[in-house]
């Protein structure tokens, strides 16, 4: 079949069934939750033919994007991320809205499997009618996030979900790719002993549009009301990531659903002075600009390597920078010279 044609008729193949891209858009447009997450797969699939497929699906639904709100949520494992989302969607969904949850769970470092355990710890959620929780393995991407999240947000915002929440792994400087996907970045917080502020980075400080002190109840009160204290003290020495916003610092629990209304009306303050000035465009703007930063340098790579010469080539280099042969940067670079070199 001629390929300046074959993009209408595409299909794809899960198990027994096939679905053409027509049909996956029409199931996204329509909330069919199977297919909404049969897309999803086919974005999230490495296979020449899915990818092709998948590229047409995108940028077909691409004018039915950009209505949702963004909300990246991380903290330290024990932060009760998977329950604040559970109770903050279930009140999203009171509200009138309709919420896509995407967690992403970490990958075996060996196998690449994943637990994907955050469906079954969000059962109450689960079963609400406007509410789709897709699990999704980071496969070893860097940064607590799959490399296809903001693909499957896309998707989810085509569907016509308004807010789509993104449950990280937190860890390390994870966040900031999380942050740089997201209108809103919420970092939970937990009382601790000792030091509060110990262990929490400046990076994810400058990062962060809103703090929540989860797990907060009437023996550790006092201690939470310190907390947020000390950490509105530590804000005030950071320079402002937004003009006109000072970060909130909230208490609540939301295994109880206490201070979760609150939370909800600061984003929506938030995300409402952002599209006043006119930063909420201008950082999706970016965004967008960063994941074709990415997916350029994704391309690239991947082109190279269909050499056989090159593939030697990034090989060598590879494990010159592996073993310590030269820096890391400097092996890097000469791959790409020669590689370009070979193009001239």
């Amino acid at each position: 079949m001629p390929l300046h044609i074959a993009f209408s008729v595409l299909i794809i193949n899960f198990g027994s069934m096939k679905f053409s891209t027509e049909e996956l858009i029409e199931g996204i447009r329509s909330g069919n939750k199977r297919l909404i997450a049969k897309a999803i797969t086919l974005a999230e699939s490495k296979k020449a033919e899915h990818r092709i497929q998948a590229e047409e699906l995108l940028k077909k639904i691409m004018p039915f994007t950009g209505k949702s709100v963004r909300v990246g949520i991380t903290g330290v494992p024990g932060a009760g991320k998977s329950t604040f989302i559970e109770s903050f969607g279930r009140l999203a969904i009171a509200n009138g809205k309709k919420v896509a949850v995407l967690a992403i769970d970490p990958s075996s470092s060996i196998n690449k499997g994943s637990i994907l355990g955050d469906k079954t710890r969000m059962e109450e959620l689960a079963k609400e009618e406007n509410a789709f929780i897709r699990p999704s393995p980071s496969s070893g991407f860097l940064g607590g996030v799959a490399n296809t999240t903001f693909e499957t947000m896309m998707i989810c915002e085509a569907a016509g979900y308004d807010y789509i929440l993104i449950e990280t792994v937190g860890v390390g400087q994870s966040e900031v790719l999380v942050a740089d996907i997201t209108d809103v970045f919420l970092f939970l917080k937990i009382i601790g002993g000792g030091d509060e502020l110990q262990g929490i980075k400046r990076g994810i400080m400058e990062m962060v549009d809103l703090i929540f002190i989860n797990k907060v109840d009437p023996d550790n009160l006092q201690k939470a009301k310190n907390t947020r204290l000390e950490l509105k003290r530590a804000l005030d020495f950071i320079p402002p990531k937004e003009k006109n916003w000072k970060i909130p610092v909230l208490l609540g629990s939301a295994l109880n659903n206490e201070g979760l209304d609150e939370v909800y009306g600061k984003i929506d303050e938030f995300i409402s002075l952002k599209k006043k000035t006119g930063r909420f465009e201008e950082i999706r703007t970016q965004q967008a600009e960063k994941r074709f930063e990415y997916w350029v340098q994704e391309y690239i790579l991947a082109l190279m390597k269909k050499s056989d010469a090159v593939e030697e080539a990034y090989i060598m280099h590879k494990k010159n920078a592996s073993e310590m042969v030269s820096n890391p940067s400097t092996e890097a670079k000469l791959f790409v010279e020669k590689f370009l070199s070979k193009k001239d």
